[in-house]
């Protein structure tokens, strides 16, 4: 049996070239080159016959530590929550005042993105603070 070494995780979404560039924003992420002969996507994209047209747009880690992430176009909108969403750990190791202060400041940056801020979770006996938010189109992940 196999081991699976590398996974990407899929966006169903409207626009996918610019929420592919947002998650760039979020996580220090890079659009990977276009096609040779292509000085951009958008050129790429042009190019291509309308029954060819691309509906789907990556980006990934820079170093390629991280999983790719693929942003498809569909046809319906989003209507309910997420079964599954992202935890963007910007407060890692850090705990009590200092964590949750970390964790606004990142939801001001992502905030000024775009993206909206649903709820802070703080603290109790079992959890420390994350802040609920989503994406720009709608998409739900935390800041842990």
């Amino acid at each position: 049996m196999s081991s699976i070494k590398e996974f990407q995780v899929t966006f169903d979404c409207a626009e996918p070239a610019r929420l592919a560039g947002f998650w760039c924003e979020v996580l220090g992420y890079v659009v990977p080159p276009p096609p040779k002969g292509f000085v951009s996507w958008d050129e790429y994209h042009r190019s291509l016959p309308p029954e060819e047209q691309v509906t789907y747009f990556a980006c990934a880690h820079p170093s390629g530590a991280g999983p790719r992430l693929l942003f498809q176009r569909v046809p319906e909108g989003k209507v309910v929550k997420n079964r599954l969403h992202l935890d963007v750990r910007a407060g890692t190791g850090l705990v009590g005042e200092e964590r949750l202060a970390t964790l606004e400041a990142e939801c001001a940056r992502l905030v000024a993105l775009g993206a909206v801020h649903v709820r802070t979770l703080l603290a109790d006996e079992d959890n420390e603070s994350c802040i609920v938010m989503q994406d720009i189109e709608g998409n739900e992940f935390c800041l842990d």
